[in-house]
C-alpha cells in the first residue's frame, strides 16, 4: 500500500512540475508584455488611432489575467492533491 501511495505522490509531483513549467513560460510572456508597455515613450507617442491603442491594452490585460487565472488553477490543483495525500497518510496501514 505504501508503495502505491509513493508512486501516486511521484506522479503528482511530476505533473505539478510540468504545470509549474507552463506557468513559468506564461510569466515570461507577461513580463515581456509589461516591459513593452514600460518602453513606450511618455512624450508624444504615436499610437496611430485610439482603437489600436485600446486593442493592444486589452491584449496585455488579457495576458496578465490569463496568467493570474493559471496561478489560481495551480493553487487549486495543489490543494486538491494535498487533500488526497493527507487522507492516504492518515489512514491506518491495511497490510
Amino acid at each position: 500500500m505504501q508503495r502505491q501511495i509513493d508512486a501516486i505522490i511521484d506522479y503528482m509531483s511530476i505533473s505539478q512540475l510540468e504545470m509549474a513549467k507552463i506557468l513559468d513560460a506564461e510569466r515570461h510572456i507577461a513580463v515581456l508584455a509589461g516591459q513593452f508597455i514600460h518602453d513606450i515613450s511618455h512624450e508624444n507617442p504615436s499610437f496611430g488611432d485610439i482603437e489600436s491603442l485600446t486593442d493592444h491594452s486589452l491584449n496585455v490585460t488579457k495576458n496578465i489575467a490569463a496568467y493570474l487565472n493559471s496561478l489560481a488553477d495551480l493553487t487549486d490543483a495543489l490543494g486538491d492533491n494535498l487533500i488526497l495525500v493527507l487522507k492516504e497518510v492518515d489512514l491506518p496501514d491495511e497490510e
